[in-house]
């Protein structure tokens, strides 16, 4: 089985998370695509990061009706900072016969080598790097550059950050995320 690994904090999560995973999907012909919210990233603030349950709740509203998406909650149970290594260890015991194929975005991959543990990480999974705007795949120098495969996925110009603010400043988010999501997110107060 070909699995893919897209991890992040989906606060909340939004269109642009699913058009890229379905694209990265599609041209890799993934069987399921794992999306796992992160309990406590160690590379971003806290005080901006609903609870680890509203993000998975969020998180599992917008995959539905796509057999091919599936949620995690691997992180949030496990609680504590959420390391990509742990989490990819994790999942190569529980699925041992999958080929696993972590998606990180192009400019992560300039700071994978201070990722705790790159190593380990690239000996249990296949490193997939998702295309972003200005990202020059021919001129990075990143130490794991030759190790990564790169995906072009579309260009979605959505963030967490911009529908975090609209929200604050009672705009619509209509469009950007799920419509359940919005709604759970009205009805909730979320982000306010």
């Amino acid at each position: 089985m070909k699995l893919g690994i897209f991890g992040g904090t989906f606060n909340p999560p939004h269109l642009g998370h699913l058009i890229v995973a379905e694209s990265v999907r599609d041209q890799l012909n993934l069987e399921k695509l794992l999306f796992i919210p992160s309990a406590n990233p160690p590379n971003k603030r806290a005080e901006s990061l609903l609870p680890a349950a509203e993000r998975l709740a969020m998180t599992r509203m917008s995959i539905e009706g796509n057999p091919a998406f599936e949620v995690s909650d691997i992180e949030a149970v496990r609680g504590g900072i959420s390391y990509t290594v742990d989490t990819v260890s994790a999942l190569s015991a529980m699925f041992p016969h999958a080929a696993l194929h972590l998606l990180i975005g192009a400019d992560n991959l300039l700071e994978f080598e201070t990722w705790k543990s790159p190593e380990e990480i690239l000996a249990k999974v296949d490193l997939v790097a998702m295309t972003r705007p200005g990202f020059e795949l021919e001129k990075t120098r990143a130490k794991f550059a030759r190790q990564a495969s790169f995906v072009k996925v579309p260009q979605i110009a959505i963030s967490g950050t911009d529908i975090r603010r609209r929200v604050k400043m009672g705009r619509s988010i209509r469009y950007l995320v799920p419509r359940a999501v919005e709604e759970y997110i009205m009805r909730r107060g979320l982000y306010r």
